[in-house]
């Protein structure tokens, strides 16, 4: 197969969220073709250079994930199915990355604010920014305050991000917030996101930047390694 037709076919089958060959995927007659990790490990046997198959078959795919969102035909779980099929992929790519000197473009800690059990739109999150080069540390979801600093102060974190989905649990981001300052940690940039969060409330609790979705993030950071 070609190059540019098999990093075609994976990205088309991101879209699809399909990560194995008997995956469904969202339409129909795929089941037992070829699907992310398949692709992902034939293309690096026939020499697709690792930084190739990541822009071109993986993370730019979610553009498409991420224009079929916003038009209302996926909806939250068929974008998760998609990151997850990047995740994957991501998981075959990183040690061929690493083995070509690839660098991390930084580290970013993720976690669900104390009291709250959410993941869908952090997990989102999470592998998407692992897709666009990070080296991302996922706490999961109820995290202490005092177990998100800690994190950063661990792995020298430049980034932070928050998530929460209740109005009850948004208000514990400001105290993450408010201890990394007693610990000397207020240059790390801090992202919160979430249903009831807003950029108004991201300005009223000292974090740096609201971002409703993945893709503002990945937009954010950009803008961050720009500066």
């Amino acid at each position: 197969m070609e190059k540019q037709e098999l990093l075609e076919k994976i990205a088309f089958n991101v879209v699809q969220g399909r990560i194995e060959a008997e995956d469904e995927g969202f339409d129909e007659g795929l089941e037992d073709q070829p699907a992310v990790t398949e692709l992902v490990n034939q293309a690096l046997e026939q020499g697709i250079s690792p930084s190739e198959i990541l822009v071109d078959g993986l993370t730019d795919s979610m553009t498409v994930v991420g224009e079929k969102f916003e038009k209302g035909e996926y909806l939250i779980p068929d974008m998760l199915a998609a990151a997850e099929a990047v995740g994957a992929g991501m998981d075959i790519l990183t040690p061929h990355l690493l083995k070509d000197g690839v660098e991390s473009k930084g580290r970013f800690v993720i976690a669900t604010v104390i009291g709250d059990l959410h993941d869908i739109g952090k997990n989102i999150v999470s592998i998407m920014i692992k897709g666009a080069g990070y080296d991302v540390i996922d706490l999961g979801v109820d995290v202490p305050s005092d177990k998100i600093v800690e994190a950063v102060k661990e792995h020298n974190a430049p980034y932070l991000g928050l998530s929460a989905l209740l109005t009850t649990t948004m208000r514990n981001m400001k105290e993450v917030i408010d201890k990394l300052k007693e610990e000397g940690l207020e240059n790390t940039k801090v992202c919160i996101g979430g249903a009831p969060t807003s950029p108004e409330f991201a300005s009223e609790i000292g974090a740096d930047v609201h971002c409703a979705d993945a893709f503002a993030a990945i937009d954010w950071l950009k803008a961050q390694q720009a500066a």
